[in-house]
């Protein structure tokens, strides 16, 4: 394979682990809260952190420009203050990731905390252990299997990314040239032999990560 493959491949992997590391502590922590808590607007909030699992990676990107670019209000502040540029960079390329992984970290991780039985934590404060040993040691290993599985599915959708990834971070090689926009920019140059190879590496990983998945699924694990 071309230098420029192997490339991609590291530039995608890191892209995706790091994404899914920032989904996997956001959407636990927001999957507990909306999960446990009782507040004016959850229903909203909940409907606002899964639109982009709906919405087009276009469109996300475009509200990531606004947010995270040079002329946007937290871009514009990172610039300002500490010399940050985030559009054009693997970083900003794992934020995009991160954005339009989150909800299939966040949906899961809420189910998988909604399924705990409350009695055991509640016999979990009879015993006088506090709040965080309860998460720790009764409610996140009743949940971790849903969790992991969503975490997995993150990975693979972070990893396949395309639309705001190139809307934020482009098309550099080397620096941003992620698989799928690896993939864009061979069928675009006419390389098909480059283009299939890239597709079937890709298909490849997608397909190892999504039986690992299926094999986690809580459903599954209570059937065998």
């Amino acid at each position: 394979m071309e230098p420029g493959v192997w490339t991609a491949i590291g530039l995608s992997l890191k892209v995706a682990g790091w994404a899914t590391l920032i989904t996997l502590v956001l959407g636990v922590s927001v999957g507990f809260l909306l999960a446990r808590g009782r507040f004016p607007g959850r229903d909203l909030l909940d409907t606002l952190l899964t639109l982009p699992m709906v919405m087009p990676p276009t469109v996300l990107g475009y509200y990531l420009l606004v947010l995270i670019g040079r002329q946007g209000w937290l871009g514009g502040w990172l610039y300002d203050r500490f010399g940050i540029n985030l559009i054009f960079t693997w970083q900003g390329a794992v934020i995009a990731a991160a954005v339009v992984a989150f909800p299939l970290v966040f949906k899961p991780a809420r189910a998988a905390f909604e399924a705990v039985d409350g009695q055991l934590e509640q016999a979990a404060r009879v015993l006088g252990i506090s709040e965080i040993g309860i998460f720790f040691r009764v409610t996140l290993p009743l949940a971790w299997r849903g969790i992991l599985a969503g975490v997995l599915l993150a990975f693979a959708r972070a990893l396949g990314e395309f639309g705001a990834t190139l809307m934020v971070a482009g098309s550099i090689p080397g620096k941003t040239q992620t698989l799928s926009i690896a993939v864009y920019e061979a069928v675009q140059a006419g390389q098909d032999g480059l283009a299939n190879t890239l597709v079937l590496i890709t298909s490849a990983i997608c397909i190892g990560v999504l039986l690992l998945a299926g094999r986690l699924a809580p459903g599954r694990i209570a059937r065998h």
